[in-house]
């Protein structure tokens, strides 16, 4: 939701940082396996007793990866190997954070595990519309919005990370708003298509 209606508001400053990347040689991809790599590294640092130093890791890579696209439109290089990799690492860096909560706290693995399972239902809702449909839109393929997109879900692995009294608790409300917007897209998804 954030990433679809606050996107303007932090545009000038993602624009901005693309265009100094873009003048130190940086390319889209480099700049994608940069925020790839610190976000990786979040799981090992949580898992290391490092919950700060893993939030921060986490973030810098979430906004590292608005400005790979913004690179990318701004050298009009967008390209399906880009778009390719930016939704792989997106997954595997939300795998991190899960792989290193269960392995840090071992009583939340369930809860965890069923997560997982909302994100990849949510997540192959959303992937087969956008490769279904020919609506196009700032990304190379349709984006479908919903109530969880990438910053919500990094809020709530933010206090996932940060409050492990409360990761239950917190988690179920990740499980929760991922099944919602799981079934916001796929209804949405039956009325695009139905029209197709």
């Amino acid at each position: 939701m954030l990433d679809t209606h606050a996107r303007h508001l932090v545009q000038p400053v993602i624009g901005g940082t693309a265009k100094f990347l873009i003048k130190l040689g940086l390319s889209a991809n480099q700049v994608t396996w940069i925020a790839f790599l610190l976000g990786v590294s979040t799981g090992f640092l949580l898992y290391m007793n490092h919950p700060y130093l893993a939030v921060i890791a986490l973030w810098i890579s979430g906004y590292l990866d608005a400005v790979d696209g913004s690179i990318a439109r701004l050298k009009q290089k967008s390209t399906p190997w880009g778009t390719l990799l930016d939704i792989t690492f997106d997954r595997i860096v939300e795998l991190s954070v899960l792989i290193g909560l269960g392995a840090k706290f071992p009583e939340a693995q369930f809860m965890l595990l069923l997560l997982t399972a909302s994100i990849v239902f949510s997540m192959t809702v959303f992937l087969t519309v956008g490769a279904l449909t020919e609506k196009k839109g700032m990304k190379s393929f349709y984006y479908q919005a919903g109530l969880a997109e990438r910053t919500e879900g990094f809020i709530l692995f933010t206090f996932m990370i940060l409050l492990p009294h409360w990761l239950l608790w917190i988690t179920g409300i990740f499980l929760v708003v991922e099944l919602f917007t799981a079934l916001q897209r796929l209804m949405e998804a039956r009325r695009i298509l139905k029209k197709g």
